[in-house]
């Protein structure tokens, strides 16, 4: 297995699922930069990352040699950025893909530090997916991730629990509790390096919407109907995102976290990190009862063991 592995890290496949984009390491994104504001960004979120991420437990970050970022496209209608289709992080490759925010027909940046805040929540939030707890096995021939978080699979590969309805406005499946607690990570730190810098009273009208979605300052009224144009597509996928992780998300802390929703953030990150779900599952018992974890979470169709057994 351990081949295996070895063979499919080689290489992110970037020629494959996105034929029409060059790429460049993020350290060359950054070194290329002229606008010294927009690397300050990332360099003071760079710092901020380090720390906070030390603080729930993760040592080591993603190597930013390790992050391609999409720099151009042959597609004169492309848009780069977080929303950008099929990119994020590869854990097979220990990878990330990225683009950077804006046409990318176009080589000029015309929004840098916004730019360089985009890139700084995909940086971080791909972190969070580099370093959370993973355990592989061999399953009907293929490598699969036996453990992912506080997310698990059985061993006739069935995920611990079921997806959600498609109306559903919170969520009870883990790999939407992991992806909206990890991006809620990433704009938070987006939101406090921008608050920092004062970067919302420089922000173009047309990047508002981008600049809300990068911080964490969304609401339901900014996903009245898009007007058509170059965006439109990333704009649909941007409300898709919130809608589906992270307003899910949010409702989900707020109905079984109440006041204390930011501790259960807290919780559920560092088990993510670690591994080790007790300290999750007895605040969830303390609150909820015995066996509050599988009652929550537990499918009908998954047949291996629980958190702690």
């Amino acid at each position: 297995m351990a081949q295996r592995l070895a063979a499919q890290r080689a290489t992110a496949a970037l020629s494959q699922a996105h034929p029409n984009i060059t790429f460049s390491l993020l350290h060359w994104v950054l070194d290329t930069w002229a606008d010294e504001a927009a690397r300050e960004v990332f360099r003071q979120g760079a710092a901020l990352l380090a720390d906070r991420y030390r603080q729930l437990g993760l040592g080591q970050l993603l190597p930013i040699d390790r992050v391609w970022v999409g720099v151009r496209s042959t597609r004169p209608d492309a848009f780069g950025g977080f929303h950008h289709p099929d990119q994020g992080y590869r854990h097979l490759q220990l990878a990330s893909v990225i683009t950077r925010y804006g046409r990318l027909s176009d080589a000029r940046l015309s929004s840098p530090e916004l730019v360089a805040l985009d890139l700084l929540r995909s940086y971080a939030h791909d972190c969070l997916h580099f370093g959370s707890f993973r355990e592989y096995r061999l399953h009907q021939g293929q490598v699969i991730r036996n453990r992912y978080g506080i997310n698990r699979r059985d061993g006739n590969g069935r995920t611990y629990s079921a997806p959600d309805q498609a109306d559903a406005g919170t969520t009870r499946n883990l790999g939407i509790v992991m992806e909206g607690a990890t991006d809620r990570e990433a704009r938070t730190l987006a939101h406090t390096v921008a608050a920092r810098l004062g970067l919302a009273d420089r922000v173009e009208p047309a990047d508002r919407l981008a600049f809300r979605d990068t911080t964490g300052q969304l609401e339901a009224a900014d996903f009245a109907p898009f007007t058509s144009g170059v965006a439109s597509r990333f704009n649909l996928a941007m409300a898709g995102y919130e809608r589906g992780v992270g307003a899910r998300y949010l409702t989900f802390l707020t109905e079984i976290g109440g006041t204390a929703a930011d501790t259960l953030h807290g919780l559920i990150v560092a088990a993510m990190v670690g591994g080790d779900l007790s300290g999750l599952t007895a605040w969830l018992d303390q609150r909820h009862g015995s066996r509050a974890f599988p009652r929550l979470f537990r499918s009908s169709a998954y047949t291996g063991p629980d958190p702690g057994e």
